[in-house]
């Protein structure tokens, strides 16, 4: 009997296009493997809204390996204890896996290597993370020139089939009972709202993409107004890796019309990975070092606006439609994504990492790289971002990209106002005493980020 190859599932919970299933797959016995570490990631372990989808995503992994015989093991503890563990008990010495760039994930694929023998592929990327350089051998720190070089390796290689056979080993490791792991809310269901909203799984990411097709040509318009489903919605899916970037590029390269920007957002993907492995710490420090100096509000009063803000209690119709959407879904619009964001750090002057944190626990699609680099370019903070005082002005947002109705859908007690009202129900006359009154004037709001912005460059000059 040949030695199995284990395979260690991670961020890439698909059949299809899964260099790492395909190559053990052919070499004999396969030992598909999901460990459950939250130790390795310390204080990155994955948030609350995750793990509802992680739970769902592993339940169809699974269902697709015993379609072909086989099945996933589960475990909970260090990748690299567990996987010297599970080779101790079928006999395997080789594991395959596909590169991940998560300071922790790198920490954790050198230990596993320093006991098996680790093959690592690519394939959740258009392009390896750190290998489209500049012309000096250099890595890009700013989107435009990256985005201009990876195009030029454009298209991906085509996207391969999942294996027609997968054999199994002699004897399966023991395996953990999903259920057991808890990774879905009981007290309270908190997620209630996510399944009418998502598919988890591969068989769910490729109707997404389907579903998507007709939508493409028509993206840059519709992406900004969130009234509309403009959006692909398929970030969760990448982000689990139920579908390979290579599968959604082919889908959509030729759907015409405006479906380079959508390709554009799938390169900022691979701009954000480019960024953390530069950057590994960019989801805690800001890449701009004056900004260690500004003064950003602490205290009761600002842990009051925090929760506010969380809450989605603001007294701002699109924030708040936005907070409650991501709290009800998992998920939030991107136009509206950066709308709050920017009203957190510059409105109520609260640091971004705060937002950022809130995000990771909150976004069925919480991805380090995403994540990081979405909130610094916000901040102003990040090695490529919008200047910090280039303050977003929500209400004006608000109606410019016609949120109306998506305001009435997550902020039910201004769904009787007119769409002149809405965006604005103070300055209108027209709020109701079940909302509250704005946390801060615009004005003033953007007086005191100016102010602070000025102490910070005083303090770094």
């Amino acid at each position: 009997m040949i030695a199995p190859t284990i395979v260690w599932f991670r961020r890439d919970l698909r059949l299809s296009d899964q260099a790492a299933l395909a190559a053990a797959a052919a070499a004999g016995p396969v030992v598909p493997v999901y460990i459950l570490d939250d130790e390795t990631p310390k204080h990155r372990a994955m948030g609350a809204a995750s793990r509802w989808w992680l739970h769902h995503s592993l339940a169809s992994l699974d269902e697709s390996l015993r379609e072909k015989g086989s099945r996933l093991i589960l475990r909970r503890g260090k990748c690299d204890e567990q996987l010297a563990d599970i080779a101790r008990e079928t006999g395997a010495t080789q594991v395959h896996c596909l590169r991940h760039y998560e300071p922790w994930w790198r920490n954790a694929e050198r230990a596993v290597a320093k006991q098996l023998d680790l093959v690592c592929h690519d394939g959740n990327y258009l392009a390896p993370p750190g290998a489209v350089t500049t012309g000096s051998g250099g890595l890009y720190k700013i989107y435009t020139p990256f985005w201009r070089a990876l195009k030029e390796r454009m298209p991906p290689s085509a996207a391969t089939n999942r294996p027609r056979k997968i054999e199994v080993p002699e004897k399966w490791p023991k395996s953990d009972s999903l259920v057991d792991w808890d990774l879905l809310p009981s007290n309270p269901d908190w997620a209630k709202g996510f399944a009418a909203e998502w598919t988890p799984g591969e068989a769910g990411a490729r109707e997404r993409v389907t579903d998507f097709v007709d939508g493409a040509p028509d993206y840059d318009r519709r992406r900004n107004l969130p009234s509309e489903e403009g959006s692909s919605r398929l970030s969760p899916h990448l982000h689990f890796g139920e579908v390979s970037p290579a599968h959604i590029w082919h889908r959509l390269a030729d759907a015409g019309g405006s479906v380079d920007v959508f390709l554009s957002e799938v390169g900022w993907r691979d701009y954000a990975q480019n960024i953390i492995l530069q950057f590994p710490d960019y989801g805690g420090r800001s890449a701009r070092e004056g900004f260690d100096h500004m003064p950003w509000r602490t205290g009761r009063q600002a842990d009051d606006d925090l929760k506010r803000w969380q809450r989605g209690q603001t007294g701002y119709p699109i924030v708040d439609a936005g907070m409650r959407q991501l709290w009800a879904t998992g998920w939030m619009h991107n136009r509206v994504r950066m709308i709050a964001a920017s009203f957190l750090i510059k409105h109520l002057l609260i640091d971004w990492r705060q937002g950022e944190q809130w995000f990771w626990d909150t976004l069925v699609d919480a991805d380090y790289g995403n994540n990081s680099v979405n909130w610094q370019w916000v901040a102003g903070t990040g090695v490529d971002s919008n200047m910090f005082p280039r303050i977003m002005a929500p209400l004006t947002q608000s109606e410019k990209f016609e949120a109306a109705d998506y305001i009435r859908d997550w902020v039910p007690e201004l769904a009787h106002l007119d769409d002149r009202a809405i965006h604005d129900p103070d300055e209108a006359g027209r709020r109701p005493d079940t909302y509250p009154a704005k946390i801060i004037g615009h004005r003033e709001a953007r007086a005191r980020a100016l102010a602070a912005y000025d102490v910070m460059k005083a303090h770094d000059n």
